[in-house]
């Protein structure tokens, strides 16, 4: 297995540099070079598989040589072997057709778990056999950056550095982060919002000297390991709801497009779908791009849905380059545009290819959905989920094929909002409960590329052992 860029001037890489690499060093995105491909019988060997065996079928054909599957399946083993569900990713029912999958019972209570905690035991797999060590380097609109830093904490070959906006995620989220005082752990809040902390991520990662020195890597979706995890959940699912025989539609809360992404990967291998539905809050390029082929920025506004306040999805450059024929000459100029021109638009009869529907849900719907899913299915959910449940009511097509949406995290992760639409206060499971009592630990700087590329500087240890 070969990867290459988005933007066609990057060296083409095997699966273990571009884990180690990250972005691509023409500021592209890597992807496969070919779609693995599972028949519908290949799908169907996946029912009555754990969640780790499924996993360790449908990825390998990603790794190419790079790992042995006997020691994939012991990494896929011990990363889901930490979920407090044993089915890893449950599936709950809300009604007679339409289901939550449950993506939040790993360490963080966050959809990130399930791809982050595998991703941790990549790097120590190949670092270790490679002997180095790495500085990573990520943005997070909330979620990434608590299970990145679960899955890299005390380990010896890993510096972190996670850049989250400051005031703009909510308190249990920042917590889940700066109350982690391994050594090798530096939070850092930036004055601005996510997209100006992804901008300086995708900044330093264009700076080749400086990445070149401290050895950067990502652990934001813009690793390609990143997604490659997360196509696995919707394999399983659909297999439970009486796939490949039967297709499924997924409604995916979306912000930086990398969740929603891997269902459209999924659908590549040749998993039947019915529909991906992109569902945004008011931070809506993305529902707008799909329903009028125009992808404008005009700012973020904070909202109750914190994790989805993203303008520039940085996924959205990979599915790009699979409508635009996988040219990376028209990729470089859509992204230009949306450089300096603020935006750019594509062809619609190119989206109507693709298996996407979009919408957005304001604050109050948000709010109502939140109260009316639990009246109605007594079921709490957090608002990122209630975003997915109100966008899938909108643009479901077809009532007979199982709608699913991703349930993205633990309700407990947004109590103010939750609170607000039901009375109720969502408690912290047991290994949370004292997390408002630990002490916190994170500095914060505007938003200065010189100065966060000084901090790392000053604290990296990979300049030591240089």
């Amino acid at each position: 297995m070969r990867y290459i860029s988005t933007r066609g001037d990057a060296p083409v890489l095997n699966f273990e540099d571009v884990v180690l690499t990250g972005l691509a060093r023409d500021g592209g995105l890597y992807v496969p070079e070919t779609w693995p491909q599972m028949s519908k019988d290949d799908i169907r060997t996946l029912a009555g598989k754990t969640y780790a065996e499924a996993a360790a079928l449908i990825l390998q054909p990603f790794l190419g040589d790079c790992i042995k599957p006997d020691e994939f399946r012991a990494m896929t083993e011990k990363a889901y072997g930490s979920f407090a569900h044993k089915a890893v990713v449950p599936l709950s029912q809300l009604d007679d057709n339409d289901f939550l999958m449950e993506l939040y019972h790993g360490p963080t209570l966050a959809f990130k778990d399930v791809a982050l905690q595998l991703l941790g035991l990549l790097y120590d797999h190949l670092l270790g056999r490679q002997g180095k060590k790495v500085t990573i380097v990520g943005a997070t609109s909330g979620d990434t950056g608590s299970a990145a830093i679960e899955a890299c904490k005390g380990r010896d070959a890993v510096d972190i550095f996670i850049l989250h906006p400051a005031g703009r995620v909510s308190e249990v989220q920042r917590r889940q982060m700066t109350t982690v005082l391994d050594s090798n752990v530096y939070n850092i809040a930036i004055e601005g919002d996510f997209d100006d902390c992804q901008a300086m991520v995708k900044a330093l990662f264009n700076d080749h000297d400086f990445r070149d020195q401290l050895g950067v890597s990502a652990v934001n979706s813009i690793n390609w390991a990143r997604v490659m995890a997360q196509i696995v959940y919707y394999f399983t699912t659909a297999v439970s709801l009486g796939g490949p025989d039967r297709p499924v539609s997924f409604s995916v809360p979306s912000g930086n497009f990398g969740d929603i992404y891997a269902g459209y990967c999924a659908s590549k291998m040749g998993l039947p779908i019915d529909q991906l539905i992109v569902a945004t809050n008011r931070n809506d390029i993305l529902s707008r791009f799909f329903n009028t082929g125009k992808y404008i920025k005009e700012g973020v506004d904070p909202t109750i849905s914190p994790s989805m306040d993203i303008q520039v999805s940085s996924n959205f450059e990979r599915f790009l380059f699979e409508i635009y024929g996988r040219n990376g000459a028209d990729i470089k100029e859509l992204m230009r545009q949306l450089d300096e021109e603020g935006g750019f638009s594509v062809n619609m009869a190119q989206l109507n290819e693709a298996v996407f529907s979009a919408g957005r849900c304001d604050e109050q719907e948000t709010l109502e959905t939140i109260r009316q899913t639990l009246a109605e299915s007594a079921k709490l959910v957090d608002p990122h989920t209630a975003v997915g449940l109100k966008v899938a009511s909108d643009c479901r097509r077809d009532q007979t094929v199982p709608m699913v949406t991703l349930s993205t995290a633990h309700p407990a992760k947004f109590p103010a909002a939750v609170e607000k639409a039901t009375s109720i206060h969502p408690e912290l499971p047991s290994h949370m409960a004292d997390l408002f009592g630990r002490e916190e630990r994170l500095v914060q700087l505007p938003n200065d590329l010189a100065t966060l590329q000084t901090y790392i500087k000053e604290r990296a240890r990979i300049l030591d052992a240089a």
